[in-house]
């Protein structure tokens, strides 16, 4: 026996990931772990990471300093995110002002410090913690992906010698190549 679902009666208001998300569980705890990060990362490079950095050569030194530079921009910028996402849930900005704010944020793709010239010369406690926000920034820059673009593009159910045909098409006249079948 089949049964036939009447699709007029459920409300066509679409259910948006971002608003769910960051009223969640699941993003207080990326906002603690982004937060607790930022201090962990502050206590260290205020001291241990002081005395450690006395102590490299020359090249490692400097290979700190800019690892240390950048840690510190990536883990503000993933703050200032977390900060405007908390508040938009909190009902203390508004989403378009959110949006504005955006644009003054920017989260996105970044190169790996692990493939940085003489990153494992670099004291223990700094890699880990540029490996966790390396971690935690592709957690975010999936999140802001997805708030603000929308999810992804279906893929195209072509056949996967169609690129390859168009393209002879286009380099023979359309009349000279075709599909098979």
């Amino acid at each position: 026996m089949s049964r036939v679902i009447d699709s007029s009666k459920f409300e066509s208001e679409t259910i948006s990931f971002a608003e769910r998300f960051v009223s969640s569980e699941c993003f207080l705890e990326i906002f603690k772990e982004g937060m607790g990060l930022v201090e962990q990362t502050a206590t260290y490079l205020d001291t241990d990471g002081r005395r450690e950095a006395k102590a490299l050569t020359q090249t490692a030194s400097l290979a700190y300093a800019t690892e240390s530079m950048r840690l510190t921009t990536r883990l503000m910028q993933m703050a200032s995110w977390l900060l405007i996402q908390r508040a938009v849930n909190e009902g203390e900005m508004s989403v378009e002002q959110a949006m504005a704010e955006k644009h003054k944020v920017k989260i996105q793709a970044t190169t790996r410090a692990t493939h940085i010239k003489h990153f494992e010369d670099l004291p223990a406690r700094l890699q880990q913690l540029v490996k966790n926000a390396e971690r935690l920034h592709d957690r975010i820059h999936a999140l802001d992906r997805m708030i603000h673009e929308g999810p992804e593009e279906e893929v195209n159910p072509e056949s996967p010698l169609s690129r390859q045909f168009d393209m002879l098409q286009k380099a023979f006249g359309a009349n000279e190549v075709s599909l098979p079948g």
